[in-house]
């Protein structure tokens, strides 16, 4: 019997989300620090054959952690040492700021679902870079000889910056933090942004994509991978607009899903659901459309592009869904939440199982 059901039942479930969240990422950080770190990574290291190229880069295994819960790379290593095979930071923006105001994570205990409306909250691209430094260097020196757990970092804008000015202020940001980023994604997607989803429109994403790529190669003195993430919420015809730019731009690749502030066929009761408020809705609710949206990208670009699928994963057959559909590399969030700090561990052997 597994124990953390238990006792996210008993004890994270009674709490508000996001102090249980504090307290779990605590928890992490603590044994990464301690010599546990190095038993957990001993024994969650991925199978060899699970290795992906991808990008220029070996992941170590096609399962990461999406961005969103570790924000300001303060855990980067003790999540390597859970079995993650790349860790996607963020989101960063160029200004630090405090995100909305508390409570803004809610749980959706029947639909295996999280309504978050952080708002970007971080310290800032500059407070930011020196750990992330610190942390490529941790990962470096623990892995040796063997492909090493890639780090993402996911970039967005400042919530007080207008949006005539987003292009500069995310050029900020990928100045500071291109350097030392295995690839960078440019976040145009939240719906707690006020007004950056009109960043997704063609003529918006355009030069705001190119000007990151240029000024992420330019900073880092080498060619950092860009990819951009999108949200479930697009029409199929605009998916396909987004696909088509990214051929044009030459960029990597492209991340789908973000969170979507739809709400249809949610089983929680609709006065919990009316009691979160506004926000973006994560986790099991979003696999079908994110697999949608998978299935399109992958359609309309074949591979050239790499597919990064997150939404509603949970399970190792999950995982293998949505390669299967021709991801190249998968993530997870809210499930991580639900299941506890094996969850990776478990996905990894699940695919190691499903190759023999």
């Amino acid at each position: 019997m597994r124990f953390y059901p238990m006792f996210f039942q008993a004890v994270f479930s009674r709490m508000d989300a996001e102090r249980a969240h504090r307290i779990g990422f605590a928890g992490i950080r603590a044994a990464g620090a301690t010599p546990l770190g190095a038993v957990l990574r001993a024994r969650t290291r991925p199978d060899p054959g699970a290795e992906v190229r991808a990008m220029g880069l070996r992941f170590p295994s096609p399962f990461g952690l999406a961005a969103g819960f570790d924000k300001g790379a303060e855990g980067i290593g003790a999540l390597a040492d859970l079995g993650f095979g790349h860790v996607e930071i963020g989101t960063v923006t160029a200004q630090a700021q405090p995100g909305n105001p508390r409570p803004r994570l809610f749980r959706l205990v029947r639909d295996r679902a999280v309504v978050n409306r952080m708002g970007f909250n971080n310290d800032g691209a500059e407070a930011v870079a020196p750990r992330l430094a610190a942390a490529r260097r941790r990962l470096e020196r623990e892995h040796p000889g063997r492909a090493r757990p890639v780090v993402g970092v996911n970039i967005g804008k400042t919530k007080v910056v207008p949006l005539e000015d987003a292009v500069e202020d995310y050029l900020r940001s990928t100045r500071v933090l291109a350097p030392l980023a295995d690839y960078l994604v440019v976040n145009v997607s939240s719906p707690n942004t006020p007004g950056l989803r009109q960043l997704q429109e063609i003529e918006s994403l355009r030069p705001l994509l190119r000007a990151v790529g240029e000024a992420a190669d330019g900073a880092a003195g080498r060619h950092v991978p860009l990819l951009v993430k999108i949200a479930p919420d697009l029409t199929d015809e605009d998916v396909l607009a987004v696909a088509d730019l990214a051929l044009d731009l030459g960029l990597d690749g492209v991340v789908a899903t973000n969170t979507t502030i739809a709400r249809e066929g949610l089983v929680s009761d609709p006065a919990e659901v009316e009691a979160c408020g506004a926000g973006g809705l994560s986790g099991a609710p979003l696999r079908r459309r994110s697999l949608e949206v998978l299935r399109l990208l992958r359609e309309r670009a074949g591979d050239r592009l790499t597919l990064v699928s997150v939404g509603g994963v949970t399970t190792a057959e999950d995982v293998r869904e949505r390669l299967d559909a021709g991801a190249t590399l998968v993530q997870g969030y809210t499930a991580f939440l639900y299941e506890g700090p094996f969850w990776a561990h478990r996905i990894n052997r699940g695919l190691a199982r499903a190759r023999r």
